[in-house]
């Protein structure tokens, strides 16, 4: 089977790639490989992917729609992963059309493409920000997501109402995906482990915010992976009881379903830090402040759907993950 994955480049996307290479693919791999951080991070993991010659690339912006296109048109794959998007929550404060343009404009020649392309599912990266200002824990894809409280959370939000649109208009079944805190080697640098990780090594302050107070469902890499190459010959399909007077917001008598993938068990920022204090042998320096606009102060997944419907639930600890990334950030990076 021939899969398209954008962002193939990008964290995610480029361990996506991975796997699913090893298990004999066909990958088409797209990206633009913008500096919204190092560049060079993201070259290194494209130089690994294309060592296989089941892996194809094409560098373009999702929101060049010839582009996108042609490169469906030219690859024809049965299926599409869209892990590409403008990440990060902060920086949807400096920088909103950044947002609109990747994930809703880019989000849009998708879908398209997919509809004139015949592709049998596609499958796309929401996130667990779509809960917003919810308190009801653990979050459940079941429960309504109105009231978003960063643009990066609103952009994501939208990926699905458009999703479910072109689900309702033309049939094409698709698979939401709401990532939790994701984590692990070849990681995000604006991501904490990363920058907390980097700060430490370097005995330089980090920034705790709300006081070390707030608690992250943490997802190790892996497990999101395996989450994902589990849906892929998942096709949703069209629920038979969804009631409009009672409509449940995870499915639809469209072919469209959602999924949380997070490692069920919120860990305070506080005890993350020390754990990852004790795989470095190195005490933090801390500069506590308050929670920042945009950010919420507790995540929690309930993955009760995906272990129902994929016999999969994350389980990776925080220990067995930071050891893991600590170890790849020092061979990466070459630091004794």
């Amino acid at each position: 089977m021939a899969i398209l994955i954008t962002g193939a480049a990008g964290f995610i996307g480029f361990h996506v790639s991975q796997r699913l290479l090893t298990e004999g693919y066909t990958v088409i791999g797209i990206d633009n490989l913008n500096n919204y951080y190092d560049v060079k991070l993201k070259e290194d993991r494209l130089a690994m992917l294309q060592k296989r010659s089941n892996f194809t690339f094409s560098k373009i912006s999702l929101e060049d729609r010839t582009d996108v296109n042609q490169v469906f048109k030219n690859s024809k794959p049965a299926c599409v992963i869209n892990l590409a998007a403008q990440a990060g929550v902060r920086y949807s404060l400096q920088n909103p059309h950044a947002y609109v343009d990747a994930n809703i404009v880019g989000f849009v020649n998708i879908l398209e493409a997919c509809r004139h392309n015949q592709v049998e599912h596609l499958i796309f990266a929401s996130s667990s920000s779509v809960y917003g200002a919810n308190t009801k824990m653990p979050f459940s894809v079941h429960d309504n997501v109105d009231h978003p409280v960063s643009l990066y959370a609103a952009t994501k939000k939208a990926n699905e109402l458009m999703a479910h649109t072109y689900s309702h208009l033309y049939g094409l079944p698709v698979t939401g995906l709401r990532f939790f805190t994701v984590y692990g080697p070849w990681g995000r640098p604006d991501m904490a482990l990363f920058s907390f990780t980097k700060a430490i090594i370097l005995g330089k302050p980090i920034q705790v915010f709300n006081y070390g107070e707030m608690k992250r469902d943490f997802t190790y890499i892996d497990d999101i992976v395996e989450g994902v190459v589990r849906v892929v010959d998942k096709l949703p399909q069209a629920n038979p009881n969804w009631d409009g007077d009672k409509p449940d917001p995870a499915t639809s008598y469209a072919p469209y379903k959602l999924y949380n993938i997070g490692n069920n068990q919120p860990v305070e920022l506080r005890k993350f830090i020390e754990t990852i204090e004790q795989v470095l042998g190195k005490k933090a320096i801390k500069e506590f402040l308050p929670l920042q606009a945009g950010d919420v102060p507790q995540t929690y997944a309930d993955v009760d759907d995906l272990i129902r419907d994929v016999a999969f639930k994350p389980s990776t600890t925080i220990e067995e993950g930071i050891s893991k990334f600590v170890a790849w950030y020092k061979d990466y990076y070459g630091v004794k």
